[in-house]
């Protein structure tokens, strides 16, 4: 995983090779490689996710030997994508602060409904404006305001495409 973190498919393909040749369950080393897909590439490349739950499909469905060639296709893949731990980081920020303050209620517009009592008549439809985004505050009392996603530089796009968002929602000086 460290080789593979460091960019480095020759690195990643030795290691692989040693674990496969020394007996290591081919199971354990694409269960890895699924959860570095999201923990070191993230949204840097969506598709790593893909391709490393289809290793893993791969590993179920063909099994040894044939499927190391899906787990080196993997290896190779996971090493020369972007990486990216932004959304680790980002739940991590949002879980500390439930931790710290509590789970606060959805505002009444966002909750399941209607129940007796309630009106969902105030929730805002955002394919009803431009854009697709509805400047209706989505965050609990309490918590608006916070940011726990932060895009890294390797998620510029994202970072653009959130910039836009706050911009419409008008809530890009919090």
């Amino acid at each position: 995983i460290k080789a593979t973190r460091g960019s480095d498919p020759d690195a990643s393909l030795y290691y692989l090779a040693v674990m496969l040749e020394g007996g290591e369950d081919a199971r354990f080393i694409v269960r890895r490689m699924v959860i570095f897909a999201s923990e070191d590439i993230g949204n840097a490349d969506p598709a790593a996710l893909s391709v490393a739950t289809a290793a893993a499909q791969a590993v179920e469905h063909v099994g040894l030997p044939e499927a190391r060639y899906a787990l080196a296709q993997a290896a190779i893949y996971l090493a020369l994508a972007p990486k990216s731990n932004a959304a680790g980081r980002s739940l991590s920020a949002a879980e500390r602060h439930v931790r710290e303050h509590g789970a606060s209620s959805a505002p009444p517009w966002l909750r399941s409904g209607p129940r007796p009592g309630q009106d969902d008549g105030d929730y805002d439809y955002p394919h009803d404006h431009p854009g697709h985004v509805s400047p209706q505050e989505l965050l609990p009392e309490g918590v608006v305001g916070s940011r726990f996603y932060e895009p890294d530089d390797a998620e510029q796009e994202l970072a653009r495409r959130l910039a836009e968002i706050r911009r419409a929602r008008g809530s890009e000086e919090r």
